[in-house]
């Protein structure tokens, strides 16, 4: 899902001066209300500064050092409208980090860099065939490009892979996590082949770029690369797997009769302002308990054309056109797409399939780590990328169709 709260988001900027002995890692966090994001800032001996946002998978990002002295240091970012002031004080840097007008206290501790342990991330040598590949949406002017993943001796069984909302690349890629390439990489081992792609005009996909682009254009690229994999002709059934968006696409091409059966990860099933309600009454908590949906609709965040669209679609109609089999999975702890409002919706509206699951797992979040709180925050700091139980099930549940 798209982050469409308080954000901070920090971009490459140019030129730096001298520091001196405030020099080294410097981090804390940034509170935002409902939300703590933390932020890392690195001083080195050359000079040089840069700005990690680890709960937002931004490391090693150039910053623009306008003054630093032995005890003070002011950066900006000059394209977000953004600066940071601190003076050190009793061994920490006090100040206030301010942007587009906001004003927001900033203490940052002298801290290690941190180092992020993935160890679910696959590691040659591989005992399966890759390719890369292309495949074209012709009408949108878009060359997707991606990874065929294909098991030793093949496979009858090829899913498309279609990432959540927002840029992503083919491994879904974020905070260090690579959902998409631990998930190929297993399916693999079982014998079961995929095809995972970068986004229109993400990582080596070009074209299609498009400030108006909603749900039903990356619709139109997983449907172009349907009918690519069809075209190969070396597999008898082509899925699809979706995560958050991708899940929700997968029910719409699932509508339209154009896959053989889908796994949906977190996909909505309610209509748009419903859920993106419920998400921020989970994440915000008490001081907007009394948000309503019509206030939800007025806010600016709900105005750019991807979320207008998506808060008018209701997934409903589509759920209730689907012949093909579904296994529909969330997390107990999903606080972006809420299983307790998702899966009871689709049950009542999916049509009767002795081989459909849908499925409700304890403990995981959004992004199908075992974790805590089911925070945003928490996702960065979580070593794991993905459940095992749930890639186990996935293919399980395959094998048996």
């Amino acid at each position: 899902m798209k982050k469409l709260l308080f954000t901070i988001a920090l971009a490459s900027i140019g030129a730096s001066v001298s520091a001196q002995n405030i020099n080294g890692t410097w981090s804390g966090e940034l509170n935002a209300g409902f939300q703590k994001i933390k932020v890392v800032l690195n001083l080195s001996d050359d000079g040089k500064c840069t700005l990690d946002s680890p709960d937002q998978g931004a490391y090693g990002i150039a910053a623009t050092t306008n003054f630093v002295s032995a005890d003070s240091i002011n950066v900006s970012i000059a394209s977000l409208n953004a600066s940071y002031s601190a003076r050190l004080q009793n061994g920490e840097l006090k100040g206030t980090f301010t942007q587009n007008g906001f004003k927001l206290p900033l203490s940052l501790k002298p801290s290690e860099k941190a180092e992020l342990r993935r160890p679910q991330n696959p590691q040659p040598p591989y005992p399966y065939e890759t390719e890369e590949v292309t495949f074209q949406n012709t009408k949108a002017g878009a060359t997707l490009a991606g990874t065929l993943t294909i098991p030793a001796g093949g496979s009858k069984y090829v899913l498309l892979m279609v990432t959540g909302s927002g840029a992503q690349n083919r491994d879904e890629e974020v905070f260090g996590h690579k959902p998409f390439a631990v998930i190929a990489d297993r399916l693999a081992r079982a014998g079961i082949a995929t095809l995972r792609y970068d986004d229109r005009a993400t990582g080596k996909s070009v074209g299609g770029m498009d400030p108006n682009v909603t749900t039903l254009d990356f619709a139109a690229d997983a449907e172009a690369g349907i009918q690519w994999l069809r075209s190969q002709k070396q597999f008898k059934k082509v899925g699809l797997i979706g995560h958050s968006e991708g899940g929700t696409i997968a029910f719409m091409l699932a509508a339209q009769k154009k896959l053989n059966f889908i796994v949906s990860l977190a996909g909505t099933s309610v209509k748009g302002d419903s859920v993106l309600l419920a998400q921020t009454k989970a994440m915000a908590g008490p001081q907007v308990k009394d948000l309503t949906i019509e206030q939800l609709r007025q806010m600016p965040e709900m105005q750019n054309p991807w979320v207008k669209w998506f808060i008018d679609y209701d997934p409903q109609n589509d759920i209730a056109k689907i012949k093909c089999p579904v296994m529909a999975l969330n997390g107990s702890k999903d606080l972006q797409v809420i299983a307790s409002q998702n899966l009871p919706a689709l049950r009542r509206t999916l049509p009767k399939n002795k081989r459909n699951i849908i499925k409700e797992y304890e403990g995981l979040n959004h992004l199908f780590q075992h974790c805590k709180t089911g925070m945003p925050t928490e996702y960065a700091t979580i070593e794991e990328t993905f459940s095992e139980e749930v890639i186990n099930d996935i293919i399980a549940w395959i094998k048996r169709l």
